[in-house]
């Protein structure tokens, strides 16, 4: 028998609109300076949007730090070392904000030099506006829920998969989240938090989730036998 959650999972989809906020560095002690202080909507913005919208990129897409720092200031080792900051498994911006800072301080205590950028290249921070938009997809057992994930855009797996983790409960997917507390399938759950984003695409993610969900039904299948 496939367990009915009490409460059905309804998918949730992300629009954000991009907002400029006036503030540039032209060099990495500026970039630094800056990031100690900028909203927590830039952080978003000039990291989670990059791997959404460069999503095809595999395996690890960089943040866009690195790329201007590497792209820019022609730093490939400070950009290798932001680039390899692990942006989806923080379980805040601010954390992920004292990460950036850490690197960046480092690397200038090693080095006093700190090249300009082209002009007209410099670092725009960017800020986000973020929606979460209601979809007609809802899931009340684990059957429903494999077939509303083939259904749902990319935006809806990247919010449901990336951005719940900054939100409570803390580093945990809102999947993984509901299989636990609505289907007691805490195997399932486990399964999915497993998942590396950064050795697939999202519709690579998308696809090992539901073979995954497919699993677990033939199994629940043959018990029901």
């Amino acid at each position: 028998m496939i367990p009915k959650a009490d409460e059905p999972f309804h998918f949730f989809s992300r629009l954000s609109l991009n907002v400029m906020t006036g503030i540039k560095a032209g060099n990495l002690r500026e970039l630094l300076e800056h990031l100690k202080a900028v909203p927590e909507s830039v952080i978003y913005q000039q990291t989670h949007r990059f791997l959404q919208q460069h999503q095809f990129l595999v395996p690890e897409p960089p943040n866009d730090f690195a790329y201007w720092v590497t792209h820019m200031l022609q730093d490939e080792k400070l950009g290798e070392c932001l680039a390899a900051i692990d942006t989806v498994r923080f379980n805040s911006l601010e954390e992920l904000r004292q990460a950036l800072v850490s690197a960046i301080e480092k690397h200038l205590a090693k080095t006093n030099h700190s090249r300009p950028a082209p002009e007209g290249k410099e670092f725009h921070f960017m800020s986000a506006i973020r929606f979460s938009v209601p979809t007609p997809y809802f899931a009340r057992d684990l059957a429903e829920f494999a077939s509303c994930l083939k259904k749902v855009s990319i935006s809806s797996l990247y919010l449901h998969v990336f951005e719940a983790k900054l939100r409570p409960p803390l580093g945990v997917n809102d999947f993984s989240h509901w299989f636990r507390t609505q289907l007691g399938e805490t195997k399932l759950a486990k399964q999915v938090e497993r998942l590396d984003p950064y050795t697939q695409t999202l519709e690579g993610l998308r696809s090992k989730i539901l073979g995954l969900a497919q699993s677990r039904l033939e199994e629940l299948s043959r018990a029901a036998a």
